[in-house]
């Protein structure tokens, strides 16, 4: 027959959400900027990113409710979980390199705090008091470096056909997440300086704060994986829905262990610390 498929590839039919997806962005962009310069732009700046925001999440749930639809149809073949997996490390590779400038930015400042207000040669600034990173930050580098154990004992149970292991898995691992940024929160709301006030306050919420909202994302992606677990849906030989949120979460670990060494520790070493 003429339109009988005879290759392993899932051709996708013509859809609106990219369009939708675009837009939204585009709008939620707009939106950001007219926000962060009220007196240029004006005071619509809040409600049209709101109004971007709200259409990429949707575009988001329409756009992953269709490819777990589409795994379940048997439109993923290997070709097609090959090719996924590449675009699930790209992704991860442009994360990082999204979080290199977050790096590269608290390198740049402590390095050369000559160039910062105020001109005083110090990193930390005179007056600022760190955080004490054996404390809380340790407590939960250790947290998270559990929950990596906890998700890769998930994903040897699905891999040997132990359901309960991997339902169980799943749970510790969220709960671990969970425990995660509730922790930041409490550390953030008794920090002894404020977001913006000095470069280093500026610095470490930025690159501590993107790590917390990559948690968040990461718990949810976790969660996902929960409810599709409990409907069955993965199986040891077609799973890439969780794959991708096991990679994604190790890759969050990674990157708390450079924020804990790098700002932490090193960037506090020698200034006088919150409660010490």
């Amino acid at each position: 027959m003429s339109g009988a498929k005879n290759h392993d590839y899932h051709i996708l039919p013509p859809d609106i959400v990219p369009l939708l997806g675009a837009m939204s962005a585009l709008v939620m962009a707009l939106g950001a900027v007219a926000w962060m310069h009220p007196a240029e732009m004006g005071g619509w700046g809040g409600a049209t990113f709101s109004l971007g925001m709200i259409g990429v999440l949707f575009t988001m749930f329409m756009w992953w409710s269709k490819v777990v639809r589409e795994a379940q149809v048997g439109d993923h073949t290997p070709v097609v979980q090959l090719h996924l997996r590449y675009g699930m490390i790209l992704f991860i590779a442009s994360e990082v390199m999204f979080f290199v400038g977050w790096f590269w930015s608290f390198f740049d400042f402590s390095l050369f705090p000559t160039a910062l207000p105020p001109i005083d040669g110090l990193f930390p600034s005179k007056g600022i008091e760190v955080m004490n990173a054996f404390e809380l930050p340790l407590l939960n580098t250790l947290i998270l470096l559990c929950s990596g154990t906890t998700v890769t004992w998930a994903h040897h149970a699905l891999i040997h056909g132990d359901r309960d292991g991997l339902k169980k898995g799943l749970w510790c691992t969220i709960l671990l997440g969970i425990l995660f940024t509730s922790i930041q929160a409490y550390e953030y709301a008794h920090a002894p300086f404020a977001f913006g006030k000095t470069p280093y306050g500026s610095a470490f919420y930025m690159a501590t704060g993107f790590h917390g909202f990559h948690v968040i994302v990461g718990t949810i992606f976790l969660i996902v994986n929960l409810v599709r677990a409990y409907k069955g849906h993965f199986t040891p030989r077609q799973h890439f829905g969780f794959e991708a949120a096991a990679w994604y979460w190790h890759f969050v670990d990674v990157v708390w262990l450079f924020l804990f060494c790098v700002i932490y520790v090193w960037g506090g070493w020698g200034a006088p610390v919150h409660g010490g």
